[in-house]
């Protein structure tokens, strides 16, 4: 045997120079790689980072002093995360956990913060803030008080007032959050930073400037300089005297003293009340309320009673339909099944708030569909008599519920083991019992949770009732703006956002209260499915 000649050295050489080059270049590619990726990485987190201190600094000129805290560590922690190495399975959690807090736990714990607050109609603000209204909206002109010439200016959208002090003459300029003070550089035709409108420019904006109330010193007693024409303001003074001291409000026409009460209002020794108030905490109030107030608690008793019955014969109405439905369909003696099955998911695929719009147009007592046609022209009150009124909130569930129910029966039938029915069959058992003892049994334990999750759906469906009804027809004893056909997530809407008296503190009252129950019922429930599960 001979050993390499000189052309396989040159070979082996020439592989292993090859080996080196890919080497080297895998190594480059994955350095340029990497480089890019730590150049998109900088690039992300510099822009986090800007708005973070955007953030930060609006929120501290706004007087916040915790979220810029919370903004500064959550910023910092994602920092540390992205630029320290390794630490893989937090890169991945991290985006994810920051829109869980922000979006659902955030949301959760202000709620509950606003549950224990009288936040409301009234009692928006800060008890600064409720003082100045109280003083401006009562204001009365000061007779024979000196007229003072006037030239309107704006600033980053504000307008102000630049007058001359009547005594010595020097040029001052206000806004409705800044008393009348003297500005360097200021002279009769205006500021500097400011813009002086003309003629014109007041005409557009006559209803703000009208509405101007710009205090003559920081002791809101002392009065304040309005306008009407833009070109001549006068002395307004308050007929409430507000007495930092005693902390009291006092009406000088009546010399009725309103005190603060701790109730977020001024209050006289009658119970009557100055609004606007402030926002304050009143602890468990509003649960109290909810429990103990006749004209809140027989109304939000009905509601209640009618929130569980709505949602467990949506349930039972539905999935009875559905399932007889997939059973018919499920048969292969039936004809045209895939057609059948296509017909019956149509109302699955419209919006459900667009097909209860459509059903409260049929529903229509004068020249709906049902009456005029159905019922040969009857005048039935389908949405204003109250149980008529929930009959047609069933129907028109059932319409939209049951091709849901349809598509899980169907599956789950068609999951069974065609051989369990067979030994059913060679057992000598019916069509009746294998449905009763194997089939049915079978399909509860598949079925069962989304049962649970219809149920809660059903107890907050919200845009059915809304859409339908409008929660109608209201009673007319309720302290509340509720009605017969409200389930609890309506009226709670109704509460917070409808009618001129909103209260989003015993809103969120209500809102803890849905979820407890709710939480408490799908608790139950799935322990009863688990139990199921080990019966099967």
């Amino acid at each position: 045997m001979t050993g390499p000649t000189l052309e396989d050295e040159r070979t082996g050489q020439d592989a292993a120079a090859q080996r080196r080059s890919r080497r080297a270049a895998a190594f480059a590619e994955a350095a340029s790689a990497g480089w890019k990726v730590w150049l998109v990485k900088i690039v992300l987190l510099g822009v986090i980072d800007a708005l973070a201190i955007y953030a930060i600094l609006v929120l501290i000129t706004q007087g916040q002093w915790l979220p810029p805290i919370v903004v500064a560590v959550v910023t910092a922690l994602v920092n540390v995360v992205y630029l320290k190495p390794g630490l893989l399975p937090a890169k991945y959690l991290t985006p994810g956990l920051i829109f869980l807090f922000v979006f659902q736990i955030f949301v959760v714990l202000y709620s509950i913060y606003i549950a224990f607050t009288n936040y409301g109609s009234g009692h928006i603000s800060t008890k600064d803030d409720a003082v100045n209204a109280l003083l401006l909206q009562s204001q009365t002109r000061v007779e024979d008080s000196a007229t003072y010439p006037v030239k309107i200016l704006e600033k980053g959208g504000e307008f102000y007032l630049l007058t001359a002090e009547p005594g010595s003459g020097d040029i001052v300029v206000g806004g409705a959050d800044q008393p009348l003070e003297a500005v360097p550089g200021a002279n009769a035709q205006g500021a500097p930073g400011f813009t002086t409108l003309d003629f014109g420019q007041i005409i557009q904006n006559q209803d703000a400037i009208g509405a101007l109330s710009v205090p003559l010193t920081s002791d809101p007693n002392d009065g304040f300089l309005k306008t009407t024409d833009g070109s001549n303001a006068y002395v307004f003074t308050s007929t409430l005297k507000w007495d930092p001291k005693a902390d009291t409000m006092t009406d000088t026409k009546t010399g009725v003293v309103y005190t603060d009460t701790g109730r977020g209002a001024f209050t006289a020794s009658d119970g009557t009340q100055l609004l606007p108030g402030w926002q304050v905490f009143v602890g468990f109030d509003n649960f109290v309320k909810a429990f103990t107030d006749q004209s809140i608690r027989g109304p939000f008793f009905y509601v209640l009673v009618w929130t569980f019955v709505f949602a467990l014969l949506s349930v039972a109405t539905t999935f009875v339909l559905g399932l007889f439905l997939a059973i018919v369909f499920n048969d292969p003696r039936m004809k045209s099944r895939r057609f059948y099955r296509v017909i019956m998911i149509l109302p699955y695929a419209f919006p459900g708030f667009l097909s209860a719009l459509v059903w409260a147009g049929m529903f229509n007592q004068d020249f709906g569909f049902i009456n005029q046609v159905v019922f040969g022209g009857a005048a039935i009150p389908w949405l204003q008599d109250p149980w008529l009124a929930k009959v047609a909130i069933l129907i028109v569930n059932l319409w939209l519920g049951f091709p849901y129910m349809f598509l899980v029966c169907t599956g789950a039938i068609q999951s069974i083991p065609d051989d369990i029915q067979e030994a059913g069959r060679v057992d000598g058992a019916g069509v009746w019992q294998i449905f009763r003892h194997i089939k049915f049994p079978l399909l509860l334990v598949s079925v069962a949770p989304l049962l649970i999750s219809s149920f809660a759906f059903n107890f907050n469906n919200f845009n059915l009732i809304y859409m339908l009804t409008n929660g109608g027809p209201r009673f007319a004893d309720a302290s509340i703006n509720v009605g017969q056909t409200d389930i609890l997530i309506s009226m709670v809407y109704k509460v917070a956002f409808v009618g001129a008296n909103r209260d989003y503190g015993l809103a969120s009252a209500f809102s803890i209260i849905i979820f407890i129950l709710v939480a408490l019922i799908s608790f139950i429930s799935f322990r009863q499915t688990k139990v199921l599960e080990e019966l099967n």
